[in-house]
């Protein structure tokens, strides 16, 4: 925890609570299930859930916003940010039931009734959300082709809705294929550690008419 409080000092005392609790539990959950990589699981503050968290550095959501976690795996970035943001609807979605059916066990135990996660492929939801979040689960044009229609043209935000995609290394050539409005972030101007060197954030809305 004391990665995370270094980088939100400002969290009280129930998210404390809870964001301390999620690497006990994730660890409990990974004997059973392979959520974490093996690898990582001993990096999860800073690999998982800072990166998860890392989105809240830059924007901050309204309450009753609906943000889709599409590929959500293990449940990032949606549980971390569930946390802080505890009006915010936070939909989780993978295609791996197993893993689905682990997230809301998680999201039960922690008491996040912010929390909703069921199975479905991306590209076939039909609803529309105020933002869409991801860790890179596929590359940028392909990800834009699937959600693009699936971004609410009403905000109730300063910002345009949109999407919020965490990615490493270079991916300028895909970016360029994309025809919205683009901001990247650089995490390392944010967090120090050596695992956000290359890690990026980047933010798709619609161009002004």
């Amino acid at each position: 925890m004391q990665v995370i409080e270094k980088y939100f000092p400002d969290l009280d005392s129930e998210q404390r609570q809870k964001l301390s609790k999620l690497a006990p539990v994730y660890q409990n959950w990974n004997v059973k299930v392979n959520l974490v990589s093996r690898k990582d699981i001993d990096y999860l503050n800073i690999r998982h859930l800072l990166h998860s968290m890392s989105i809240a550095k830059y924007f901050t959501f309204n309450p009753g916003t609906d943000i889709l976690d599409i590929g959500t795996g293990g449940g990032f970035p949606g549980i971390p940010l569930a946390i802080l943001f505890p009006s915010v609807n936070f939909h989780l979605v993978d295609s791996i039931g197993k893993k689905i059916k682990i997230v809301k066990n998680i999201a039960k135990e922690l008491d996040l009734p912010n929390v909703t996660a069921y199975q479905e492929r991306g590209e076939k939801i039909k609803d529309e959300f105020d933002f869409i979040a991801s860790r890179s689960v596929t590359n940028l044009p392909r990800f834009f082709a699937w959600m693009r229609e699936k971004i609410k043209k009403d905000s109730i935000h300063e910002f345009p809705n949109g999407i919020i995609y965490l990615k490493g290394g270079e991916f300028g050539k895909e970016l360029k294929q994309i025809p919205w409005q683009q901001k990247v972030y650089h995490l390392n101007k944010t967090f120090e550690e050596p695992f956000f060197e290359t890690k990026k954030l980047v933010y798709l809305y619609r161009p002004h008419k």
